[in-house]
């Protein structure tokens, strides 16, 4: 494998995450505990490697450009700017949801996991959406 191979490995873990996330909610709602924190803990597990790899390629190979225009572009980058924002604010969040979990205080987990859990899962699809905007469509 080669750093131009990371944003395919990056997009399919931003796109596992997703994954584990949707199955993590589906299961807490069934009230099965442990599937949850599998799948949650899963789900962490994927966008910590997606953050390790997207680090590497962009210390590595830098930026590409987008190279489509008119409307499309002006949707990228809409979406590629609520994607970095809510990919900066949802690393806290995450940390905070799962350090909750651990120390068994779901009251507050259950709170703070309302809020993450639609963030998080917007960020992890809006970057398999930019990974084919950028490398696969245009």
């Amino acid at each position: 494998m080669s750093v131009a191979d990371l944003p395919a490995v990056n997009a399919s873990l931003n796109g596992v995450a997703a994954l584990f996330l949707i199955v993590g909610y589906l299961v807490i709602r069934r009230r099965q505990i442990a599937a949850h924190r599998a799948s949650m803990l899963a789900a962490v597990t994927a966008s910590a490697l997606f953050l390790t790899s997207y680090v590497v390629y962009h210390a590595n190979a830098g930026s590409r450009p987008f190279a489509g225009t008119g409307p499309v572009r002006v949707v990228y980058f809409f979406i590629l700017l609520t994607h970095i924002v809510l990919a900066a604010a949802i690393v806290p969040m995450v940390l905070m949801t799962v350090s909750r979990a651990l120390k068994q205080r779901f009251d507050g987990h259950a709170a703070i996991a309302r809020r993450t859990l639609p963030l998080w899962l917007y960020v992890s699809v809006t970057g398999v959406i930019i990974y084919l905007m950028l490398y696969r469509l245009y």
